[in-house]
């Protein structure tokens, strides 16, 4: 069974900093391909990073771009999200998921079958 567990979220004010950790189980972790979504009420998850043990970093979008990281540790089985200068619009719970081939790079979440429990990350002062 795969299971995608996330930790490190929390509050941080404007500028800050958050590292989201995503440890998975349930598949070797050599080859893969994983994404980052959020989401807030009222509105569509919507992709945030991607990556895969083929290409690495394969996807950024725009608003993130130059503030937050995407990477993995296979020893660790874990995938992070680095978060930097962060901002109130950046608040969402965020969601590590894993796509079913680690062929696809892009941020269609429907090419994600599996997904964790989601954690709130909140940018306030």
């Amino acid at each position: 069974e795969v299971q995608l567990v996330e930790s490190g979220g929390g509050l941080v004010q404007p500028g800050g900093s958050l590292r989201l950790s995503c440890i998975v189980s349930g598949f070797t972790f050599d080859d893969y391909a994983m994404g980052w979504f959020r989401q807030v009420p009222g509105k569509d998850r919507e992709v945030v990073a991607c990556i895969s043990s083929r290409v690495g970093p394969s996807y950024y979008r725009d608003s993130v771009k130059g503030r937050f990281t995407i990477s993995a540790a296979n020893a660790k089985n874990t995938e992070y999200l680095h978060m930097n200068r962060l901002k109130p619009e950046d608040t969402a719970v965020y969601y590590c998921a894993s796509a079913s081939s680690s062929e696809y790079s892009g941020g269609d979440p429907g090419a994600y079958p599996y997904w964790g429990q989601g954690i709130q990350g909140t940018v306030s002062s």
